[in-house]
């Protein structure tokens, strides 16, 4: 089967290094102008006007998108000649927030607080109306933490509003939540759903750093809620391939943040840690092959590399280091790679970690609720897990 990628970066890259063993090949579409897959065959075109879509089109069976943000006239284009999946219904809501947050209250999964705003005046008034400290975010285009801002008094707004510089912003209430966590499922063409563990996510400016899976100490009935949101959320969109939804836990239970139609950063860790990834799952969803087996095979940490990958020599002394590099130059801010830990127990896996960031410069401190039960339980003198 010959598969056409949206997009030529890291994420499809990944799609096309899972997939090439299950006897396809692919294609890639960059509108960007600045491809860095590294692999298959990349048609780049940047124009407005999709001139080389014909020659992409011709090349492929089926299609796919790695990333939400492009255009929607583009992909309803290639539906009109070549099956989509997952469809342009999928990524029309999950590019716009205000749609999204209407189909979170649609169908009954709760969010912070929220406003639409317009207009510099608009935000200031939402500020004053959900009470500051609120989160204002584009509606359209954002993603690690660009087009946010945090507003802590209504008087914050006209400088809130010129920095995010969108016509259209969703003002959140601030959100007093004790961790990050998000689900990630597969749908297939026939409806089958397969979820993966859940995932504790660590978040440093905006920017995923280290995902946890499966979330430590989870209790068995958020993940059972968690599962029927994204059910949901899947048949409501006929979604085909996988789907991500990152969540708040809180005191008063789930509080969904958003979703992203397609393979997601805080998956990642399925590529050493789950016994089919969430790459190769997409693939077979969308290639009408029957899914992979998602559950975990050991406690895993995935590590972001931002900016820079320090000595891979180094880090690769480690025999427990997983290093996947997307083919990017080094430069500040930027997703350059990831790495996978794999331990026995999550107490070794917290070791492991510590171990691998002192050899990476980029790494904050390595800081979750698995991290803060430990030191509580070694402060009270009970040092197994």
């Amino acid at each position: 089967m010959r598969i056409g990628i949206l997009g030529a970066g890291q994420l499809g890259r990944m799609l096309a290094l899972a997939g090439l063993p299950l006897d396809t090949s692919f294609s890639f579409y960059d509108t960007s102008g600045s491809p860095t897959a590294g692999i298959g065959e990349i048609i780049v075109d940047p124009s407005s006007s999709h001139e080389k879509l014909n020659e992409f089109l011709a090349k492929i069976d089926i299609a796919t998108y790695e990333f939400e943000n492009i255009p929607l006239g583009l992909t309803q284009e290639v539906e009109k000649y070549k099956p989509l999946h997952p469809s342009s219904k999928s990524i029309r809501i999950c590019q716009n927030r205000v749609e999204e947050k209407k189909l979170f209250a649609q169908l009954g999964i709760p969010t912070a607080s929220y406003k639409v705003a317009t207009s510099a005046e608009e935000l200031k008034q939402a500020a004053t109306e959900l009470g500051c400290p609120v989160v204002a975010k584009s509606a359209t285009d954002g993603y690690d933490g660009k087009g946010q801002a945090v507003l802590k008094s209504p008087e914050d707004a006209s400088a809130a509003w010129q920095s995010i510089g969108h016509s259209t912003l969703v003002v959140e209430s601030f959100v007093e939540f004790d961790r990050e966590v998000s689900m990630i499922a597969v749908r297939s063409r026939d409806g089958d759903v397969a979820f993966y563990p859940m995932a504790e996510n660590v978040h440093k400016d905006g920017i995923l750093r280290y995902s946890i899976a499966p979330a430590p100490e989870l209790n068995n009935d958020v993940k059972a809620v968690a599962e029927s949101y994204i059910r949901d959320l899947l048949n409501e969109l006929g979604h085909v391939g996988v789907l991500t939804l990152e969540l708040f836990v809180t005191p008063r239970g789930l509080l969904a943040n958003e979703m992203a139609p397609r393979v997601h950063n805080s998956g990642h860790w399925s590529m050493n840690g789950a016994k089919c990834s969430q790459f190769e799952n997409h693939i077979r969803a969308i290639a009408g092959l029957p899914l992979g087996d998602t559950s975990a095979i050991s406690p895993t940490c995935m590590i972001n590399l931002i900016g820079t990958a320090g000595s891979k020599e180094d880090t690769l002394k480690l025999p427990y280091v997983h290093l996947h590099m997307y083919g990017k130059e080094e430069r500040a801010g930027r997703k350059i790679g990831h790495i996978n830990i794999v331990a026995d127990t999550y107490k070794e896996l917290i070791w492991r970690v510590e171990s691998t960031i002192e050899r990476v410069p980029s790494c904050p401190a390595f800081e979750c609720s698995l991290t803060r039960t430990v030191k509580v339980q070694e402060n009270n003198g009970a040092t197994d897990s």
